[in-house]
């Protein structure tokens, strides 16, 4: 495993970040949007408001699975948590295997098992809409846990404006879950909420150099003029937030209609990220710590006897 680089915050990283226009519309997403390997890593290194949910039916469920497979964006590919504008998968809350974060694979199938059935097929930039590919991907892996963790860079867009809408995020969803069971009927699925990306906002604007970077295009449906707290600034804000909110929604009823499916029951969404818990390059993807704590979550909730209330 390649040891994640360590750098300076310096001017010469807001520099790097600067040449890069891909930044522009995706937060906690990345710039690639997939790239001809899908994002797939068997683990090696890459060169509150929410909804109030009711228990999925799941009565068979597995606490001990023996095998994981994760969809998802950049979140699920650590990206920004180990160095500038790359993924770092080795760090990843799902199929990690970096010793300080122990990932839900590890922690539910040892290190050495870990690396040998997990898979990731994520990729950064990824919205809903690509999910239906990805989960068919993860079908072919015939896992017997599937993690899902997407939905942010729906409504991480350039405006507001421009956010996927509710039924087409359902859809999607809804399409998604259908391509996996038509390959791996029987695959369990643990579905994250969306992260609460106002809160995100409000954490990381206390950082200036996190403002400068954030200007250069991440999520400006949400971050954008960091500090103006006027009327249709506020406004704005609130909107994405309520949008993910409704997707959250999405994922808990769409979740709850197959009994091999659980739901976080908002416990990402609720989870109150500290700087510490941020990444050091763009102070809004999740960091080492960060995906530890999306680590823990994940592993309580799968193995918990009954799915969160």
């Amino acid at each position: 495993m390649r040891e994640p680089a360590t750098r300076p915050r310096t001017r010469g990283a807001l520099a790097a970040l600067a040449a890069l226009g891909c930044v522009g519309t995706a937060a906690l997403a990345g710039c690639s949007g997939g790239g001809g390997d899908h994002g797939v890593s068997r683990n090696a290194p890459a060169s509150s408001r929410g909804a109030s949910p009711s228990p999925s039916p799941t009565p068979d469920w597995n606490p001990r699975p023996g095998s994981v497979a994760a969809v998802g964006d950049s979140i699920t590919r650590g990206f920004d948590a180990c160095s500038v504008l790359a993924d770092c998968p080795e760090v990843s809350w799902a199929t990690g295997t970096d010793a300080a974060v122990r990932s839900l694979a590890v922690r539910l199938l040892g290190a050495s098992k870990a690396a040998d059935h997990s898979w990731n097929h994520a990729a950064s930039g990824a919205r809903m809409v690509q999910l239906p590919a990805q989960m068919a991907l993860a079908a072919k892996e015939r896992p017997e846990l599937v993690t899902v963790m997407i939905g942010a860079n729906d409504a991480c867009r350039d405006s507001a404006a421009l956010m996927t809408p509710v039924a087409d995020f359902r859809a999607s969803f809804t399409a998604s879950m259908r391509q996996l069971r038509a390959g791996a009927p029987k695959a369990q699925v643990y579905v994250s909420s969306v992260p609460d990306l106002k809160r995100l906002w409000s954490t990381g604007r206390v950082n200036e150099l996190g403002k400068k970077i954030w200007d250069l295009g991440i999520c400006q449906s949400m971050l954008a003029g960091a500090d103006d707290l006027g009327p249709a600034a506020v406004a704005r804000r609130e909107a994405v937030r309520e949008r993910v909110v409704a997707y959250n929604e999405v994922l808990r009823e769409v979740c709850a209609k197959d009994r091999h499916c659980r739901y976080d029951g908002g416990a990402v969404f609720g989870f109150r990220f500290t700087s510490a818990q941020l990444s050091p390059w763009d102070w809004f993807h999740p960091s080492r710590d960060g995906q530890a704590r999306l680590a823990e979550i994940a592993y309580r909730n799968v193995t918990a006897s009954q799915p969160p209330a």
